[in-house]
């Protein structure tokens, strides 16, 4: 099966149309306006493919400023729901521990969209994949 891909210097998207998730892994650090353009390009890549559950691997690049984080939680969560009104979205975060406990205090307390995870399984589960027993 070949994976829809659309590939920039400091982001990589791909679709798994198996699994119904968006991947967005960030390759490097990156300026507050690449990281912006990257989830707007992220966002039009996903109306591509009516994906609403997205993964988020933020491991090589790290957190973004609180001030972009908010611009996420805020304008970006609108533009997300302007640009599939049908989706259900679920945004996981794949971080280190520390970016974790970092990535989770700076969410709303009531907060269901957005879930930082250091293992990639327990993400999946949380977007809704089966697990396969081994």
């Amino acid at each position: 099966m070949v994976l829809p891909i659309t590939e920039l210097e400091y982001l990589r998207l791909s679709y798994r149309p198996d699994l119904r998730i968006l991947f967005m892994r960030w390759k490097r650090l990156v300026s507050s306006q690449e990281h912006r353009e990257g989830y707007t390009t992220s966002l039009d890549f996903a109306r591509q493919h009516r994906a609403g559950h997205w993964l988020i691997d933020l491991r090589i690049r790290g957190l973004a400023s609180s001030e972009d984080f908010s611009w996420v939680l805020t304008d970006f969560r609108r533009d997300m729901t302007q640009a599939l009104p049908e989706a259900a979205f679920r945004v996981a975060y794949l971080v280190t521990p520390y970016n974790q406990e970092v990535i989770t205090s700076r969410l709303p307390p009531q907060e269901t969209t957005f879930r930082a995870f250091i293992e990639e399984q327990t993400a999946y589960q949380w977007l809704g994949v089966p697990v396969l027993e081994q």
